[in-house]
C-alpha cells in the first residue's frame, strides 16, 4: 500500500496540483513519465542484488531510501524541482514493491504461497488506484501537494518500523552479479525507460507531431536490441533471451499485454469520461469505495480457489466480466453519472482482480521448473507487460478517444444550420444567459454559439468514448474466443493422444 500510494497519488489527481505547481496539463503528465521511466526495469536488477548481498540489508536500504524521498516531495513548489524527485521517487519505489511481495510470501506456508500470498499481494496492488481516489480530497483540502505526500512519510516510516521488527527469514548469499550484467542493464533501463516515456506523453504531443517522439523510439530500439544481442551470448544472462521467445513464455507475455490494454477501460475510460463531464474524485467516491469492494471480493475468490487446473476458466470469467461491462459502459451520455456504472465498473474490477493472480500463477510456475536462474526473465515479462502495458492500454485508449472525437465533432457540427428553428431556439437560450450582462445582439449570439460549440465538443467526447468502449469489448471477446478454441484444441489433442494408447506418448526413431 506505502508504494502503490507513492505511484497513484500523483497519478489521479494531476488536475488537481497543476495549479499549485504552476504547469499545464501537459506539463504535470511529465510527473508520470519521470517516475515510470526508471521503475519499470529496475526490479531486474534488484532481484540479483538481493540475493547476492541480503533481504535485511535490502530491506533496510530500500526504506530508508524511500522515505527520503517522501520527505523531499514536501519541498517541491514547482515543476522543475519535481521531476528530478519523481524520477528517484521510481527508482525507490522498485525495491518497496518486491518487499510487499516477499513480506506476502512470507506471511503464508509453501502450501499456499502461490495461491493465497500471490492473490493477496496482487490484489493489494491492484486497489491503491481506488484508494488513493478515495482519500486524496480529504488530503488535498488540508495542504493540497504536501499533504499527500507527509501522509506517504508516515506510511514509509512505519513500513521501514515493521521491517526493523519482523525482518525476513535470511537467505543464503550466492554470488550471482556478472559485470557483464552492468552492460545488459543500463540498455533495457534505457530502452525500457524511453518507451514509458513516450507511451505516457505521446498521445498529449500527438504521435506524428513531435520529432523527439520518434527520436526516443529509435533510441529504444537500438538499446533494447542492443540488449538481446549481449545476451544471446552469454552462458548466465540476465534475461534468457531464448526462452522469453519461446512459444509458452510468448503467448504468456501477450495474455498479460492484452489484458492489460483491455483493463485500461476502467483506468483510463470511464474515470476519463466523468472528468470530462465535471466530475472529480470526490464527487465519484462511492463508484470508487464499490470498485475497491469488487476489487477485494475478486482477490479473496482466487485465494480461495486458485489451482493450476483453473487458470482458462478464472481467464475466461474475467473476459466475460470486463467485456460485459465494458459493452454496458458503451451506451454513456452526457447525463451519465458515477451511479449509472456502478455495477458495469464492478464487473470490470471484478474481472481484472481474477485475471492477473492465475497469470501469475501459471507463469511462476512454469518459471520453477526451468529453475531459480529464469526467474530475472519472468520478472522481465511481468514488468514489461504490466507497466509499459498500461501505459500502452492509455496512449491507446486516449488516442482513440481523440481520433473518434474529430471524427463526431465534424459530423455533428454538420447537422447544425442556424436556419433550423431548434437550433435557433437552442442558442436563443444558451444566448439567454449573458443578457443581464450584455445589450448587443451580435455579442449575445457570439457567446451563445460558443457555449453550444462547447455542448457540440462535450457530446462528440461522449461518443468518442463510446466508441473506444466498444472496442476494448470486441477486444476482449475475440480474445476470449481465442481462449476458448485454445482450450478445445488442448481436449481434443488430448483425447486423440488416449485413443492412440502410451505408444503415441513415445518418441519415434528416425533412420539416421
Amino acid at each position: 500500500m506505502t508504494q502503490g500510494l507513492g505511484m497513484n497519488l500523483i497519478a489521479v489527481n494531476t488536475l488537481q496540483i497543476q495549479g499549485s505547481l504552476g504547469a499545464t496539463l501537459t506539463e504535470t503528465s511529465w510527473l508520470i513519465a519521470a517516475y515510470m521511466a526508471p521503475n519499470v526495469s529496475l526490479t531486474i536488477l534488484l532481484t540479483k542484488i538481493r540475493i547476492q548481498f541480503g533481504l535485511r540489508r535490502f530491506a533496510e536500504l530500500s526504506l530508508i531510501i524511500f522515505a527520503v524521498t517522501s520527505l523531499l516531495h514536501l519541498v517541491i513548489f514547482d515543476l522543475w524541482t519535481a521531476l528530478p524527485i519523481r524520477f528517484l521517487a521510481g527508482m525507490a519505489a522498485a525495491p518497496v514493491s518486491t518487499l510487499g511481495f516477499l513480506y506476502m510470501l512470507e506471511a503464508f506456508p509453501p502450501a499456499k504461497k502461490l495461491t493465497w500470498a500471490v492473490s493477496l499481494s496482487l490484489t493489494c496492488s491492484a486497489a491503491t488506484p481506488m484508494v488513493a481516489r478515495v482519500i486524496s480530497p480529504v488530503l488535498l483540502d488540508l495542504g493540497q501537494w504536501q499533504q499527500l505526500y507527509t501522509l506517504e512519510l508516515g506510511l514509509a516510516l512505519l513500513a521501514f518500523s515493521v521491517v526493523f521488527l519482523l525482518p525476513l527469514t535470511p537467505l543464503p548469499y550466492a554470488k550471482v552479479l556478472h559485470w557483464r550484467d552492468f552492460i545488459t542493464y543500463p540498455l533495457v533501463a534505457i530502452g525500457f525507460g524511453l518507451l514509458a516515456v513516450v507511451l505516457a506523453l505521446g498521445r498529449f504531443y500527438w504521435w506524428f507531431e513531435a520529432p523527439w517522439i520518434g527520436i526516443c523510439l529509435a533510441i529504444a530500439a537500438l538499446c533494447i536490441g542492443g540488449a538481446a544481442a549481449v545476451e544471446l551470448h552469454r552462458d548466465t544472462p540476465l534475461l534468457n533471451i531464448r526462452w522469453l521467445t519461446s512459444p509458452e513464455i510468448a503467448t504468456l507475455a501477450l495474455t498479460l499485454l492484452i489484458f492489460r490494454i483491455v483493463l485500461a477501460e476502467q483506468t483510463s475510460g470511464a474515470i476519463g469520461l466523468f472528468q470530462t463531464l465535471g466530475l472529480l474524485n470526490e464527487q465519484s467516491r462511492t463508484l470508487y469505495l464499490i470498485l475497491l469492494a469488487a476489487t477485494l471480493a475478486g482477490g479473496l475468490i482466487c485465494g480461495l480457489t486458485l489451482t493450476l487446473a483453473r487458470v482458462p476458466l478464472f481467464h475466461g470469467i474475467a473476459l466475460i466480466c470486463i467485456a460485459g461491462g465494458a459493452v454496458m459502459d458503451g451506451h454513456a451520455t452526457a447525463l451519465t453519472r458515477p451511479e449509472t456504472m456502478y455495477f458495469s465498473q464492478a464487473l470490470i474490477a471484478f474481472g481484472g482482480a481474477l485475471f492477473l493472480p492465475p497469470a501469475m500463477h501459471s507463469g511462476l510456475v512454469k518459471t520453477f521448473k526451468q529453475g531459480p536462474m529464469f526467474i530475472t526473465s519472468f520478472i522481465a515479462v511481468f514488468l514489461f507487460t504490466q507497466s509499459i502495458g498500461g501505459l500502452m492500454g492509455s496512449a491507446l485508449f486516449g488516442s482513440l478517444v481523440t481520433l473518434r472525437e474529430k471524427v463526431h465533432s465534424a459530423h455533428l457540427v454538420e447537422q447544425i444550420q442556424l436556419t433550423n428553428p431548434i437550433v435557433a431556439d437552442r442558442l436563443h437560450t444558451l444566448a439567454g444567459a449573458y443578457h443581464p450582462l450584455l445589450s448587443d445582439p451580435q455579442q449575445l449570439m457570439t457567446e451563445g454559439m460558443a457555449l453550444l460549440s462547447q455542448q457540440v465538443t462535450r457530446e462528440a467526447t461522449v461518443l468518442a468514448y463510446n466508441d473506444a468502449f466498444l472496442l476494448l469489448a470486441a477486444i476482449a471477446s475475440a480474445f476470449l474466443a481465442a481462449l476458448g478454441l485454445h482450450m478445445a484444441y488442448r481436449r481434443l489433442r488430448g483425447r486423440l493422444d488416449r485413443s492412440r494408447g502410451p505408444d503415441a506418448l513415445i518418441p519415434q526413431s528416425r533412420p539416421t
